[in-house]
């Protein structure tokens, strides 16, 4: 990652990856800026996305469930600096190697502006893995069911799902009309606030898997007599996600048709957008949502009718997409954008262990200088205990013991005799290697107060605001921080 993989020169993955014949796939409904910065797939080694995922760690998990999801989505960070997204396969997933392989190599091959694509796979041992652009503003779920500055706006939800219409029906054009598990959590949001599919529900289903892994009330009727996907299961799927567009909730079919056919579809729509919509907008998309969710599929419309008919229904088409969201252009990348150093880089990564490695060799240089008047007195039995606490401190944290390390900082800063932000820096990381992030916090900030100008203790607060959630805050201190070395390094 970053500073320890050696940067590419010419085709990135000439020399670091195994590229395929799929180099020259298409890229449809983009432009040639899109396509220019869109890799080739290829296939990638373990140890590449190890690193890249800093050795997988729990950190860069994004995906729903976190640890106890059955496979792991894990954000990374290639050695040109391209940041993806990681999914791992659990061990029996995919037994099948050749199998894996083929389903990985043509989804590879659909390149769309409506996807988020997948550029790479990887298969060693019994280790599968796939790699796709990395989507950096979060999920429909999050923005519908859990937002917080604001909820999604009516022509925001129209473009939603005309961009997913588009891409099912792009998916269906090339062959690949089957699409497992479609719901809001496959629906990711680009840096320039624009939705796309996730590429990951397009490979076929593996040993371990259901291709609907919802609650029941939400599966396709013929799914659950029959047991398998068919294209028109797929527009049962995206009609439950029409429902969640209307109704900002996620709503039974069964209790959403009842609504409709009582003409009371007023119920369903989101109390949020009251005023915000025509009632004839409102109709529309929620008989094409009852189109979607007929109980016989052959009723059902096709993905080309779907794109046709929420064109026709679009609102507010010259406002950018992160407008109508509420974000800032670029906004989850803003980090990314700078000139980072290592320590920049490692907190951008959530790399927990490569800050403690850069903390183990600065060690205590940063403190020189920092006024530590000490009466002769107070050269007593109980200043040696305290510093004798800070030493199997630093002993622990090498270690990387943290709990223990915790215990001795705190009797050393509690004894109040020496101070040290340094020490405050090691109890932090210790205190975030412990999922303490609200903690480690409140130590990077004192140790901002006692040095005022120390790049570390920006970055440091960055790192725990991340842990907290707080992107936005932890990119604006992120930033203080690389201007501070910045500062120091030009004095040097």
């Amino acid at each position: 990652m970053g500073a320890r993989c050696s940067k590419l020169s010419g085709c990135w993955w000439e020399s670091q990856f195994k590229p395929t014949d799929l180099e020259s796939s298409d890229l449809e409904n983009g432009n040639k800026s899109n396509q220019d910065t869109i890799p080739g797939f290829c296939e990638y080694t373990f140890e590449q996305l190890r690193v890249a995922t800093s050795g997988f760690s729990v950190d860069n998990i994004v995906s729903e469930h976190g640890e106890k999801a059955p496979n792991v989505v894990y954000k990374g960070k290639l050695s040109n600096d391209r940041f993806i997204a990681v999914k791992r396969f659990h061990k029996a997933a995919w037994p099948d190697s050749r199998q894996f392989l083929e389903e990985a190599k043509t989804v590879g091959h659909l390149r769309n502006e409506r996807l988020a694509n997948l550029i790479g796979c990887c298969c060693e041992g019994d280790e599968r893995l796939l790699v796709a652009e990395f989507m950096p503003n979060e999920t429909l779920a999050k923005h519908l069911f859990h937002w917080e500055a604001q909820p999604m706006k009516w022509a925001m939800r129209l473009r939603v799902a005309l961009y997913l219409a588009e891409a099912l029906d792009y998916c269906s054009g090339k062959g690949r009309a089957l699409y497992h598990d479609l719901n809001a959590y496959r629906v990711l949001f680009d840096q320039d606030g624009n939705p796309r599919l996730s590429c990951f529900g397009l490979m076929k289903n593996s040993r371990d898997g259901k291709s609907y892994s919802t609650n029941l009330a939400f599966t396709p009727p013929e799914y659950m007599r029959t047991g398998r996907v068919t294209a028109e299961s797929v527009v049962y799927s995206f009609g439950t996600l029409l429902l969640d567009l209307l109704s900002g909730k996620h709503i039974p079919p069964s209790h959403a048709l009842d609504l409709i056919r009582g003409k009371n579809f007023l119920m369903l729509m989101d109390s949020c957008l009251e005023g915000h919509f025509s009632n004839d907008d409102g109709t529309e998309l929620v008989r094409l949502a009852s189109r979607c969710l007929q109980y016989e599929a052959r009723e059902r419309p096709n993905p080309k009718s779907l794109v046709t008919a929420l064109i026709a229904l679009q609102k507010d088409t010259e406002v950018p997409s992160y407008e109508l969201m509420g974000i800032s252009q670029g906004t989850a990348s803003a980090a990314e954008s700078l000139t980072l150093t290592p320590f920049g880089e490692a907190c951008t990564r959530r790399d927990l262990t490569a800050i403690h490695e850069i903390l183990e060799k600065v060690g205590y240089k940063d403190d020189e200088g920092i006024a530590n008047e000490l009466s002769f007195q107070m050269w007593t039995n109980q200043m040696q205990e305290t510093l004798n606490s800070k030493k199997h401190g630093d002993t622990a944290f090498r270690a990387k013991e943290f709990s223990t390390a915790i215990e001795c900082y705190t009797v050393f800063i509690d004894g109040g005799t020496m101070v040290s932000p340094t020490v405050f820096a090691r109890r932090c990381l210790s205190y975030l290697m412990n999922n303490m992030p609200q903690e480690a916090l409140g130590d990077a900030m004192q140790a901002q107060v006692i040095s005022p100008e120390w790049s570390t203790a920006f970055y440091l607060q960055a790192a725990s605001l991340f842990g907290l959630g707080m992107d936005t805050d932890a990119q604006e201190t992120l930033k203080d921080g690389t201007t501070l070395e910045a500062k120091k390094n030009s004095k040097s």
